[in-house]
């Protein structure tokens, strides 16, 4: 089973100059709790951005770097060859970034959205969530603890 999880502002940013335009904790405690214990697929500049790998799962990254080896990391050239390390029993999750999100859309079962009421200025954005996708759970916030924007968790499944 193929996953994303993303945070998507409401003009579908969700990157900029390789980090993320906004710090939302409550986004990242969702992002450790959904993935824990999952394998978690990224391409390099994610990687990169983060600066280790995510503790408690097991890391892909996708490179066109053959020689690049990353300790704590597996790496595959395609996102076809990080997808094919993973058991297609399990839950496997595709955390960015924005080519990698493109490349899965059509590949994903369920998407895992943070969607962030505010509009943010950026670089990278995150393809549009089209009429097969079926909101299945909903959980909203008026703000965050240090962030003074609504967002809502919201999960959703292909038809």
């Amino acid at each position: 089973m193929i996953s994303i999880i993303v945070a998507i502002a409401s003009n579908n940013t969700i990157g900029s100059a390789n980090s993320m335009p906004w710090h939302l904790p409550e986004d990242f405690r969702h992002f450790k709790q959904v993935t824990m214990g999952k394998a978690v697929i990224m391409g390099r500049k994610t990687y990169e951005s983060i600066g280790r790998p995510l503790p408690g799962r097991r890391n892909i990254v996708i490179t066109r770097n053959t020689a690049l080896r990353i300790e704590g990391c597996e790496m595959a050239s395609s996102l076809d060859e990080a997808i094919a390390l993973c058991n297609p029993a399990e839950e496997n999750f595709i955390i960015g970034g924005g080519e990698i999100y493109r490349q899965a859309m059509p590949l994903a079962d369920k998407l895992y959205i943070t969607h962030i009421a505010a509009e943010f200025e950026g670089d990278t954005r995150f393809p549009t969530i089209g009429p097969e996708w079926q909101e299945i759970a909903r959980e909203e916030f008026p703000c965050g603890e240090k962030f003074p924007h609504p967002f809502a968790f919201v999960d959703y499944v292909r038809e």
